[in-house]
């Protein structure tokens, strides 16, 4: 499109200067005959206007020379000066106002040189006072018009890196988003098992002797088995929320977590119970239900202990403790499981720290700090 563009204004001008010189109109000058030279020069600036995206130095020194040759010749039409006026915005425009400062002081001394020599006129008369600000304001709306173009691009591919910058964040976002998932249905299937298997084994073993007792292992599997499927369709549900923190549970149903723990569990809650953010509240509750999960699969224990501290750090911290009697070779060997590593992931997520391996006395320990300012993610 800008190619037609180009031919059409080369040949517009060069129509126009040929129109003009043949009928005399326009501004006086240099009366000499319309011959094959002139029409020649025409077409030539019109040619190298045709060019002058491409080429814009090119066509606007090839333009200089013609104009000071079309009055060398004596030639009539001053509009033939409008070709270095077109030479001077090009080059301004499409290389920047350095070189089109540099075209604009040649065209200016051309037409000095012009209209010295070949009109016979004054070194700075009116003639060289009329031409030289028309090209200097040629060159400063070419200079404009760069800057514009390049305001506008610089402009584009700003938007386009924080368009591209959004779309990974978003892609990360997604990510994190379906490792916690993962993280959340290891935690609920893995304490719902569990549950189950302790359950279901106190069932067997009493079945024939105790049937009673039977019955009610067989409901607290029930039981645990719909309240595991509660929290999986809750835990499904909230992958369709924009925050899936506020449907995945917290420490206000942790009395629950410790019925079902299938082993005896001693709470201690140190400094004033209070509200914490929901991720700290939701990661809490989390990394007790996993490491009551790992005691059931691992420890052997008789007792567990979970102790809270809201004192912690003057209040700033959420302090978790939970430790197990269990037999420290056996509890060793869950250090590397995910089950853990999911848990260090949460609370190094919040800024929290969590240390899990085995007591110098005997059992299993994880102790976990989370913090609970107002910031807190």
């Amino acid at each position: 499109m800008s190619g037609a563009a180009d031919i059409g204004l080369g040949a517009g001008l060069a129509t126009l200067v040929l129109a003009t010189s043949l009928l005399e109109v326009g501004p006086p000058g240099p009366s000499g005959p319309l011959d094959l030279g002139a029409v020649a020069l025409a077409a030539a600036a019109g040619a190298a206007v045709t060019f002058r995206r491409r080429f814009p130095a090119t066509c606007l020194l090839a333009v200089n020379v013609i104009t000071f040759a079309w009055f060398h010749f004596d030639y009539h039409g001053r509009l033939i000066t409008l070709a270095p006026l077109i030479g001077c915005y090009t080059l301004a425009a499409y290389r920047g106002l350095r070189p089109g400062v540099a075209g604009g002081l040649l065209t200016a001394v051309v037409t000095v040189v012009t209209v010295r020599w070949a009109l016979n006129g004054e070194w700075f008369g009116d003639q060289v006072f009329n031409g030289v600000p028309l090209e200097a304001a040629a060159t400063a709306l070419g200079a404009a018009v760069h800057y514009h173009r390049a305001f506008a691009s610089g402009a584009r591919e700003q938007a386009e890196r924080i368009a591209e910058a959004r779309s990974e964040q978003a892609r990360r976002q997604a990510a994190e988003e379906r490792l916690e998932i993962a993280r959340e249905l290891h935690d609920v299937f893995g304490h719902t098992m569990a549950a189950i298997s302790v359950q279901a084994g106190v069932a067997v073993h009493v079945m024939h002797r105790k049937p009673e007792q039977a019955s009610e292992a067989l409901n607290t599997i029930k039981r645990i088995s719909d309240e595991g499927l509660a929290e999986v369709q809750v835990l499904l549900g909230a992958m369709r929320s924009p925050d899936m923190r506020t449907a995945t549970g917290g420490l206000a149903q942790l009395g629950k977590l410790l019925d079902t723990a299938g082993v005896a569990v001693e709470l201690v809650v140190r400094g004033e119970d209070r509200t914490v953010p929901v991720a700290v509240d939701v990661a809490a509750f989390r990394i007790i239900q996993e490491s009551l999960t790992n005691v059931r699969r691992h420890a052997r224990a008789s007792t567990v202990q979970v102790e809270l501290n809201y004192g912690a750090d003057q209040g700033e911290m959420l302090e978790i403790m939970v430790c197990d009697d269990g037999k420290p070779a056996d509890a060793a060997t869950t250090v590397g499981g995910h089950g853990i590593e999911g848990m260090r992931e949460r609370s190094r997520k919040l800024g929290g720290t969590l240390i899990a391996g085995p007591r110098p006395e005997g059992g299993f320990e994880v102790r976990c700090a989370l913090p609970t300012r107002k910031d807190t993610p």
